[in-house]
């Protein structure tokens, strides 16, 4: 699956290159994955519970696949270590172990993809 994942990231880069929109590749990747025949949902509300109190949605998954590996997608100059700390916590509140943090703003995408897993 995580073959198919990130050569549908590819395609969808390599036709769109860099310096658009996040919501743009998001779109384009779904379309890329739905092609594969991977199951995805995107924009998957992500409650946050404290001290046993539900706050609401708090966040929103770009990509969530086959529901066990996220996707983040950024356009971003170059990735930090706030998005990395992005990624764990979507992981931890969604209870998923893997994923995948995608940079679309890099001139090729390998340049632009970190794997997480906690």
């Amino acid at each position: 699956m995580i073959e198919r994942v990130l050569g549908a990231a590819i395609a969808a880069h390599a036709e769109l290159g860099p310096g658009l929109f996040e919501t743009i590749y998001e779109h384009a990747l779904l379309i890329e994955l739905e092609e594969r025949g991977v199951s995805a949902k995107n924009q998957v509300p992500i409650n946050v519970v404290y001290k046993g109190r539900d706050l609401g949605i708090g966040f929103k998954a770009d990509i969530i696949v086959d529901g066990q590996l996220l996707l983040e997608l950024k356009a971003v100059e170059e990735l930090n270590d706030i998005h990395m700390a992005q990624v764990i916590t979507y992981l931890k509140l969604l209870g998923i172990k893997r994923g995948f943090l995608l940079n679309l703003n890099e001139k090729l995408l390998k340049d632009g993809v970190k794997r997480i897993s906690i």
